[in-house]
């Protein structure tokens, strides 16, 4: 008789290091769209996107301005207030 191998362990949820989806009925498409969907949520491509270059800091804070500027006009549209200067 062998002696058994007691260093292994079963497989456990918490090994799992990532983003995991599991398939159930072996519905592929379901678990595929799931896992984009966590994937986005996650910023993963995004922050990949991101890295692929150098920024440099004034740049990103220019970014970040123009973006804020953006969304304040965007809010402001929305709310129907329209600023305009009669001088």
């Amino acid at each position: 008789m062998k002696p058994r191998n007691t260093d292994r362990k079963p497989f456990s949820e918490s090994k799992v290091k990532g983003l995991a989806v599991e398939v159930w009925n072996n519905d592929i498409n379901k678990a595929l769209r799931k896992f984009k969907k966590k994937v986005q949520d996650d910023g993963i491509l995004q922050e990949l996107r991101d890295r692929e270059h150098y920024v440099k800091p004034s740049a990103k804070r220019a970014k970040a301005k123009a973006a804020g500027i953006a969304r304040w006009k965007k809010k402001q549209s929305k709310d129907g207030i329209n600023e305009t200067r009669l001088y």
